[in-house]
């Protein structure tokens, strides 16, 4: 009895071993369905990364393809297509998107309302306009406050013209109307509108700072349309004549000397310059730059400064053009002069790229707000962005050479 007992358990013990078996080799050729959104992450990450950057990818390369100087038939779609493409990306394909000009801040960048700008770009112009020429910029905030500031004034001041704008970069041109919907005139397109909206006096102003090789660019495409309107004339920039050397300054230099430097005192809270002074502030205005022999101007305006006893304000540029006016050099005069305390300001009539990015950047080191704090030579970097062409008294500076134009070609 004993024996037939323990033969039954060795076959019970046999069975439920087999069954165990049985099972768990069954789960390791038939597993269970992983959770949903689990399946297949190791499989299929790598596939679904190279459909990301492929998406990226044929973004970027819509990006650069309007990222031209020049117009062709194809530009409205091609920015459309552009747009169009990069909302359809998620938000991680847009972090990849990378191309010559292309990044995720072609598109993605807060720039400000764009519909807080006006174009002018209408029709119905009447017999006499006034065609204001910028170079441009894509940042909404500073399209709408610098260069419309300059227009509002004009057609404030002379209300029996026409007011309507044209940009010269049509890189920046495309980049509005891409992103924002917005569509700006170029050169060829305002001066054509002019012509078949029978414009008959043309008074062209340009919100350059200079007579530099843009302004002389904006006279060559003007010169084309003489046969095409009865009078056309381009009016002074907001510098005015250029001058022999650096010792040589006007009354334009001096108005805009003192408007931008009571901007920058009074946007830091002090009553006065000499209050900045005491304070150990410093005022840097960083200009543009130029190859072109109009880069005089900038040691123009710091002759004009030390005319005007601003000691504390020092004149840099971009391109460092002239060489004394490079960064690194600005650095070592704003120092020995012993001051502690840095305020960037652009002396650009527009705070767009250049601002923003040459100067205001934090995470670029070679920005001006990089390399001013890495010196270790200040207590205090700051930047304001603001440009010239939201003070109302560079804007009657324009008004005026607005003014002596028209004398002109109706006097």
């Amino acid at each position: 009895m004993k024996k037939t007992i323990a033969w039954l358990l060795v076959m019970a013990m046999t069975l439920v071993l087999f069954a165990a078996c049985a099972n768990n080799a069954q789960q390791t050729t038939d597993p269970t369905p992983a959770p949903e959104g689990e399946q297949g992450n190791e499989q299929g990450s790598e596939p679904d990364a190279d459909a990301d950057k492929a998406a990226a990818d044929k973004v970027a390369a819509l990006i650069d393809a309007i990222y031209v100087q020049e117009r062709n038939e194809n530009t409205d779609a091609q920015c459309a297509e552009a747009k169009a493409a990069w909302d359809a990306l998620t938000d991680a394909q847009k972090e990849l998107v990378e191309g010559e000009f292309a990044d995720p801040d072609y598109f993605g960048r807060d720039t400000g309302d764009a519909t807080k700008d006006d174009p002018r770009n209408a029709d119905e112009i009447g017999e006499k306009e006034l065609l204001v020429v910028s170079f441009g910029t894509s940042f909404n905030d500073s399209r709408a406050e610098d260069i419309g500031g300059i227009e509002a004034a004009l057609e404030k001041a002379y209300p029996d013209w026409a007011v309507r704008r044209a940009f010269t970069a049509q890189i920046i041109i495309n980049h509005v109307q891409a992103r924002d919907g917005e569509f700006i005139d170029n050169m060829d397109q305002a001066l054509e509108r002019a012509v078949a909206n029978g414009v008959k006096i043309l008074v062209v102003q340009p919100t350059h700072l200079m007579h530099g090789a843009e302004y002389d660019e904006l006279r060559e495409a003007v010169a084309k349309y003489e046969g095409k309107i009865e009078k056309i004339v381009v009016a002074e920039p907001l510098l005015g004549e250029v001058g022999a050397d650096a010792t040589v300054t006007n009354n334009d230099k001096e108005r805009v000397a003192k408007a931008a430097v009571e901007d920058a005192f009074i946007g830091k809270g002090y009553e006065t310059l000499d209050a900045a002074d005491a304070d150990g502030v410093a005022f840097v205005f960083m200009g543009h730059g130029t190859a072109h022999k109009a880069k005089v101007t900038y040691s123009q305006m710091q002759t004009m400064m030390k005319d005007l006893g601003y000691k504390n304000v020092f004149i840099g540029t971009v391109e460092g053009e002239p060489e004394e006016t490079a960064c690194e050099n600005i650095i070592n005069a704003v120092h020995e002069a012993g001051y502690t305390k840095v305020v960037l300001q652009p002396l650009m009539v527009v705070a767009g790229d250049h601002a923003n990015n040459d100067m205001a950047d934090m995470e670029d080191p070679e920005s001006w707000f990089s390399m001013f704090d890495a010196s270790g030579f200040f207590d205090s970097v700051e930047c304001s962005i603001n440009g010239l062409g939201r003070i109302p008294a560079v804007q009657k500076i324009y008004v005026e050479h607005t003014g002596e134009a028209i004398k002109t070609v109706t006097e």
